[in-house]
């Protein structure tokens, strides 16, 4: 399987989908640390793919979305950004649209906190 097949298979078949430096559990770049963070912190059910783990997968995933970073998040199979983009929908609220929007469960009260921490 090609890396651009196993990324368009990884994408369509979790709701949420991080490309990461490292695993949620075990991040290694702060950018990517922010991200699973949050998403862990909000209670999200989200596959992780350790872009560091297979260099076809670290630059194919860049191919694919044609964004040069890492992290990237897809939510039902729908690129949605990297760390700054994301941690400025979490602020704002529209991940939380986003999430309810497409049937992705989170906690609310959990994004409410980081709202709070962060005003």
């Amino acid at each position: 399987m090609t890396a651009e097949n196993q990324i368009k298979e990884t994408v369509t078949s979790n709701d949420v989908v991080l490309f990461m430096k490292g695993t949620k559990s075990m991040p290694q770049c702060g950018f990517s640390s922010r991200v699973a963070g949050v998403l862990n912190f909000m209670g999200v059910d989200f596959a992780d793919v350790n872009v560091l783990a297979d260099d076809e997968i670290r630059q194919g995933i860049k191919d694919y979305s044609d964004w040069p970073t890492i992290p990237q998040l897809y939510v039902k199979g729908e690129f949605i950004g990297g760390c700054d983009i994301v941690t400025e929908m979490t602020l704002s609220g529209e991940l939380d649209a986003l999430f309810e929007t497409n049937g992705v469960a989170f906690d609310k009260e959990a994004a409410d906190k980081i709202r709070e921490a962060n005003a």
